[in-house]
């Protein structure tokens, strides 16, 4: 309960609730204080949050004025008298808590109610508080929360805060009930300061909502590839299927520029993901081996916590592409087709040669079809037109030149 400034509390003694303010223990100075809305005659208590409130701003001179955040409280809005839940205590319902076991919500309901209730004694000076406190060291370790109690001798335990407090509660009930002064204060105003009470809770409530929903939104947005051993490095396993196979390797980018697990314009790959990390595990000559993150994923495949997860961005598909091409433009899914196109020139650019831009430059008319199918602007007015058999030659050939560039592993 330390340092939370100051606390609006509802409290349950045998009239009935009411409404205070409450500072739990705080230091100032070197010297450790704790205090209620007070004057100097005693407790201010009020019926229901718009007369506190009332009572606030009118200016009456009282205790906390004092207080360190007693500024920060003041400039709060007008639902700064409501309490939360965890800000009512039921201290003449306390005996209640301790006729159920001990789970966490009645521990923590009666550690609230006697960290209350100690410091209510402690400021008013009632002595038959301090008494049961002092004397009873069993209710000390209600603080430590319901895990105390789990175990051999945690049922016993709890039975003995019970013994004690029924036996001794209503002398605490006794000793706090004439500290209780209610306060009145203007009807008229109560009543508006209720309705701008009511505006301020519902306003609060609809920025919690807005709050939940945009933190929910964001939490949508945030991918957990990114939180993985691959999103950490930067490095990304690549799934190819193509040629009636499926294949795995690595992709990164340096500086905007492909590099693949690979060698001299070799790209390693792998008939399931399994080899693949075996293989990081044993292998260094490779255009990986260099990359600031590359002993992270072998330090964890070495660890037996690397598992290859593949990023739907990272799965391309050459399947049944080169029998839609024969069938005309408007069989095609461009979205394969571009996707397909970009692994090409992720190969060449990583290779450093010249072998795409060379097929292109020989073969126009394929390059004109790849620009018309994925949207290219410049096309020189180019329509595909039937038979399509050379564009399925040339799609052929450059899916050929793809896998020559894979290792036989």
């Amino acid at each position: 309960m330390s340092n939370q400034g100051i606390l609006p509390v509802k409290i349950s003694l045998t009239e009935g609730d009411f409404y205070t303010l409450w500072a739990p223990k705080w230091k100032e100075h070197g010297a450790e204080w704790q205090a209620f809305l007070g004057d100097g005659e005693g407790l201010c208590c009020f019926r229901s949050p718009a007369d506190l409130l009332t009572f606030l701003e009118s200016d009456t001179e009282h205790d906390l004025k004092d207080h360190p955040k007693w500024g920060a409280f003041s400039a709060r809005k007008e639902d700064r008298v409501v309490p939360d839940e965890k800000g009512y205590f039921d201290i003449i319902g306390a005996p209640g808590f301790l006729a159920d076991r001990p789970s966490h919500a009645n521990v923590s309901a009666l550690d609230r109610v006697f960290s209350i209730t100690r410091s209510l004694g402690e400021v008013t000076g009632a002595q038959a508080v301090a008494v049961f406190f002092a004397t009873h060291s069993v209710l000390n370790n209600v603080k430590r929360g319901s895990d105390h109690y789990i175990g051999e001798h945690g049922m016993s335990e709890w039975s003995g805060v019970g013994r004690a407090v029924l036996a001794n509660w209503q002398k605490i009930v006794d000793a706090l009930d004439p500290q209780v002064r209610m306060i009145d204060v203007d009807e008229a105003t109560s009543k508006r300061n209720e309705a701008r009470i009511d505006e301020a809770v519902t306003a609060a409530e609809a920025a919690r909502k807005a709050a939940e929903e945009r933190r929910a939104k964001e939490a949508e947005e945030v991918d957990p590839y990114d939180a993985s051993a691959w999103g950490q490095a930067g490095i990304d396993p690549i799934k190819i299927t193509i040629d009636g196979r499926t294949v795995y390797t690595l992709r990164t980018f340096v500086e905007g520029s492909p590099v693949f697990l690979g060698r001299f314009g070799e790209i390693f790959t792998f008939n399931n993901k399994k080899s693949l990390v075996r293989w990081m595990m044993s292998n260094d000559e490779h255009d990986m081996a260099t990359l600031a993150t590359w002993p992270d994923l072998v330090a964890k495949a070495n660890a037996g916590e690397l598992e290859v997860t593949v990023h739907d961005d990272n799965v391309y598909s050459y399947r049944g592409l080169a029998e839609d091409i024969a069938k005309g433009p408007a069989a095609v899914d461009t979205e394969q087709m571009s996707r397909g196109y970009e692994l090409f020139a992720d190969a060449a650019d990583w290779a450093a040669d010249d072998s795409l831009n060379s097929f292109l430059l020989a073969n126009p008319r394929m390059q004109d079809y790849i620009s018309y199918m994925l949207g290219a602007t410049e096309t020189s007015g180019y329509v595909p037109s039937a038979p399509y058999t050379d564009h399925v030659n040339g799609w052929t050939a450059l899916e050929e030149m793809l896998t020559k560039r894979f290792s036989k592993i």
